[in-house]
């Protein structure tokens, strides 16, 4: 079969490709890869029998997203049947609507399913190739159930996953990114955004931009152009197809300076102004200290090391903080056994202050610093809270005392801030007796 269709160059290479088993393809807002992933699947269930589940987090939303798409292109083709059952059109696909399907002449299927309905995932069988929309929005234990679940001894397995970049603290970037036992980037996302196709370790990755869509209207670019100057995290996600905070900052005053530079300004700071705090954990949290430095005056905090390790008991994270005996650690209250422990082993650790409302205020003690400067040596606490984000409600308003993710490093701050006060912008006297 002759097939002509007019496609964007971006996507030509990754059309044709199918050498490798997960393919990820991340961008901008109407880069048309969603699109491409869908005529992609089309030309290969044309070309051989092959069953393929097309996966959204809610079902709900299949069918005006990734249905539409398919029956778009299939029209398009002069491939759709026209109503549910096939008659006089043997050589077009049929479309089903209850449940979700697409049925080809040559046998082969594509059918729409929701992650919301996990129970309905257990009876599919035969499935060689799968595609999630919108993955970020999938919990990363319903993909790695996929991982397990789809198997096929007779086709090569594909999973094709897509999103728009959202923030660092997303499994798709944890998974794809970074390697969480050695907590270091295994792909660094510029590396991505220049060359826009890079392959590491068997996953193909893919960049695109609204401009590689030829067929998007100028006016719809213009409108991507402006939000960097209402919503510039929108504008990095949308227009510039970038990971980063996609929501409310909790500390839009973070930045990242060398050590050498951190540790010029530390060495200026009286010894009363330096505090250590430490957060516990082990299995899926970690065991984190910081150790911070204030410029009083100024309202500067300075992190200047951290310790940030899992999976490890208190006698080894013990030997591992040995150098840190003799200096005052703030620990989470919440351990006194571990706190016990640790003083029996030589370590001056008090636990710290606990109250109703005790996340928020510390919270806010932190946002009243005028900078924060994380040191390049410590890279998770810079992870951490780059792009920290406020948490949401069912409602959609924010809680200023729940993040986005679950920043151990942050807790750590709390901790080692316990006895120090930052001043109150709001208690400042006024300068003249009007208050003006």
């Amino acid at each position: 079969m002759v097939i002509n269709k007019a496609i964007n160059p971006r996507f030509e290479s990754f059309l044709a490709d199918w050498d490798y088993t997960t393919y990820l393809l991340l961008g901008g807002y109407g880069s048309s890869k969603s699109y491409h992933i869908a005529l992609k699947i089309v030309l290969k269930c044309l070309e051989e029998k092959r069953k393929v589940l097309v996966i959204r987090e809610v079902y709900e939303t299949i069918r005006e997203s990734c249905f539409d798409l398919f029956c778009e292109i299939l029209e398009d083709m002069n491939l759709l049947a026209q109503g549910s059952s096939r008659g006089k059109n043997r050589q077009k696909v049929v479309f089903k609507t209850s449940p979700l399907q697409l049925h080809f002449p040559n046998g082969s299927k594509v059918i729409f399913k929701g992650m919301d309905k996990p129970a309905k995932l257990k009876s599919i069988n035969g499935v060689s190739i799968v595609w999630i929309e919108e993955c970020s929005e999938v919990k990363y234990n319903g993909y790695k159930e996929l991982l397990g679940r789809i198997r096929n001894p007779y086709l090569t397995l594909h999973f094709i996953l897509s999103t728009n970049p959202v923030g660092e603290e997303n499994w798709v970037f944890k998974h794809f990114f970074i390697d969480n036992i050695e907590d270091r980037l295994t792909l660094d996302p510029e590396r991505l955004y220049a060359r826009k196709t890079v392959v590491k370790k068997g996953v193909y990755y893919h960049h695109s931009l609204p401009d590689d869509n030829y067929f998007l209207p100028k006016s719809y670019l213009r409108t991507l152009d402006e939000m960097a100057e209402y919503d510039p995290d929108l504008h990095r996600v949308a227009r510039l197809g970038r990971f980063g905070a996609n929501g409310i900052k909790v500390l839009p005053q973070i930045s990242k300076m060398s050590h050498k530079e951190v540790m010029k300004s530390v060495s200026m700071i009286p010894e009363k102004y330096r505090f250590n705090g430490m957060d516990f954990g082990f299995e899926t949290s970690y065991n984190a200290i910081v150790r911070l430095a204030v410029d009083d005056e100024e309202k500067i905090l300075y992190v200047y090391w951290e310790y940030y390790k899992n999976k490890r008991t208190d006698d080894v994270t013990a030997v591992d903080i040995a150098p840190l005996k003799g200096i005052h650690i703030i620990a989470d209250n919440e351990d006194p056994k571990a706190i016990r422990f640790y003083q029996l082993s030589g370590f001056k650790m008090t636990g710290c202050r606990k109250f109703a409302g005790s996340r928020l205020a510390n919270t806010r003690k932190i946002k009243r610093f005028r900078k924060i400067y994380v040191s390049d040596n410590c890279p998770n606490t810079w992870r951490e809270l780059k792009d920290l984000t406020y948490k949401k409600d069912s409602k959609g308003e924010l809680v200023y005392d729940d993040f986005s993710t679950d920043p151990h490093t942050f807790s750590a701050m709390w901790y080692g801030l316990d006895n120090y006060e930052v001043a109150n912008i709001k208690q400042i006297p006024r300068n003249s007796r009007k208050g003006a």
